[in-house]
């Protein structure tokens, strides 16, 4: 069996190169010399690199790499991710059977005919908010006035979460999810956002309604603190992964007019485009970890157990030999093996409803504002580089 060079290939997160949708070079030279390789951590601690799309199909199925953030030698991208996974875990970061018992909670609130549902409010949201945005103005901030109050408003309407305390758990999410943020800055955000779910939980328990943490509550099945456990997890994920996959799709849209003119003259195939899109930009950039918990062979590399496994399903969707022309934008692609959302049974569960608002949220866009550009420079667009979910801070538009 051969072994990978065991001396770290570069320090990950890595630093992004001259196109800021693509994943940094780092990653992508890795993917072709050496697909599983050493990489060193922010602590100084070591990891293993899985690049390539069907090895980390093979590692995120296997039940032999842990997504338990409690086992010895878990990799943490950052100190704020460290703390972020410490204490009681939440369903991504359990096993099975444990993951599963607690996921079938949630899978119903998910499924597709159930999501589908919700259409024609998301698209009344939609509406309103392209409605206030270009009363009486040509330009915007995107993001601050649409692709962020999107999301956010679905997920509080179906956790029956107070939309009003948006900029609260907003700010606990930036905390959350910046890297440079440090354990006690984490901490303290999640004791606030654990504070406030534990009392609209109970909340919840003394006057039921029409809402996902409701319904756990009636379950009867969970403490109150696992429930809002969950309600953080939805929370966090529901709004911040669509929002940023919003806007950084309208930007690549606005970056390749050709894509964006066949999208406007067919916009029947927003479904598909939604999955290039996805694939393309692929805004979960700083890896999905692992643990071995036995020494398992991947592409020919002996893992040995308690080794961490970081997967980046962003050069997974860039791998020419899954994904012909990867590093082009082509909205006619059949994008469907992506690994945006990840793969096995952690599969991302929010996804049916991330698709849908996608789509509700390009198909309004592009109707309503048919003259819709940059209103700055593109290297004045701010990315989010430094956050575990990609994206962008701003998006200046006018039309």
């Amino acid at each position: 069996m051969a072994t990978a060079e065991k001396t770290p290939r570069f320090t990950h997160p890595a630093a992004r190169g001259a196109c800021p949708f693509a994943p940094p070079p780092a990653y992508d030279e890795a993917r072709r010399e050496e697909p599983v390789s050493r990489v060193t951590l922010w602590d100084g601690s070591t990891s293993w690199l899985v690049t390539r799309h069907e090895d980390i199909k093979a590692v995120l199925s296997d039940p032999r790499f842990s997504a338990d953030s409690t086992r010895p030698g878990f990799p943490f991208v950052s100190e704020g991710a460290r703390q972020l996974n410490t204490g009681r875990p939440t369903i991504i970061r359990m096993d099975d059977p444990e993951h599963a018992h607690f996921r079938r909670m949630l899978t119903g609130e998910f499924m597709v005919r159930k999501v589908e549902a919700l259409r024609p409010e998301i698209q009344r949201i939609a509406d309103e908010l392209l409605d206030r945005m270009t009363d009486g103005r040509t330009s915007a901030d995107l993001v601050r006035e649409f692709a962020l109050p999107l999301p956010s408003l679905v997920i509080c309407l179906l956790l029956g979460v107070p939309y009003q305390d948006h900029d609260f758990f907003q700010g606990c999410s930036r905390v959350l999810l910046r890297r440079a943020s440090t354990a006690e800055e984490v901490s303290t955000a999640q004791a606030e956002l654990a504070a406030y779910l534990v009392e609209l939980t109970e909340a919840k328990r003394a006057r039921p309604d029409d809402s996902i943490l409701s319904r756990l509550v009636e379950r009867g099945e969970l403490s109150t603190e696992e429930i809002a456990g969950m309600g953080r997890l939805l929370l966090v994920a529901g709004h911040e992964t669509t929002a940023n996959m919003t806007s950084l799709s309208v930007l690549a849209l606005l970056r390749n007019p050709d894509q964006l003119d066949h999208l406007r003259k067919h916009p029947e195939s927003v479904p598909g485009a939604v999955e290039e899109l996805l694939r393309y930009l692929s805004i979960v950039h700083s890896g999905l970890t692992r643990v071995a918990t036995e020494d398992v062979d991947v592409a020919g590399v002996r893992i040995t157990a308690g080794e961490g496994v970081i997967c980046m399903v962003n050069t997974a969707n860039r791998d020419e030999r899954e994904f012909p022309g990867a590093d082009e934008l082509d909205l006619t692609r059949d994008a469907r093996r992506h690994l945006a959302f990840g793969f096995g049974v952690h599969q991302c569960l929010g996804q049916p409803l991330a698709r849908l608002e996608l789509q509700i949220a390009l198909t309004s866009v592009l109707r309503r504002l048919p003259e819709l550009r940059l209103a700055v420079p593109f290297e004045e667009v701010p990315f989010r580089g430094e956050m575990l979910v990609y994206g962008l801070h701003e998006l200046p538009v006018s039309w």
